[in-house]
């Protein structure tokens, strides 16, 4: 994938854009995350950003940033369809790591802790 194209994807979008993707993000993470979590290296990451994109404290621009990163992760219809085992999520993770690093430094350790807390209650998923 690109690097135009990712940064395509991740454009934060105005105050209205981002609220219709919060709302798309929030129906569709966890189903999506529940598929993926043994395919992302990096799946404690995911959910406190998932966690950091849907805290208000959050600057407007790293909410979305987040979300647009979110909503390519939780479409239904991307570059490499998600269906196909490992290499299903390669598009995903090449954008989620992609905006981590953008924004690594506002994921605070309550987004952190908020992860561990849900990841420790999906059945066969380590923490850490």
């Amino acid at each position: 994938m690109d690097d135009i194209k990712i940064g395509e994807i991740l454009l934060p979008g105005d105050e209205e854009a981002q609220e219709r993707q919060e709302k798309t993000v929030r129906a569709r993470f966890w189903p999506t995350m529940r598929k993926a979590i043994r395919q992302l290296p990096f799946g404690r990451d995911v959910v406190a950003a998932y966690y950091c994109a849907t805290d208000r404290q959050t600057p407007l621009r790293v909410r979305g940033i987040l979300l647009a990163a979110l909503g390519y992760f939780v479409l239904p219809f991307d570059a490499i369809p998600d269906m196909l085992a490992v290499v299903g999520f390669t598009d995903d993770i090449a954008v989620l790591t992609t905006a981590l690093a953008l924004i690594s430094s506002h994921i605070r350790e309550q987004h952190y802790e908020a992860a561990d807390r849900a990841l420790a209650d999906e059945p066969g998923v380590a923490v850490g």
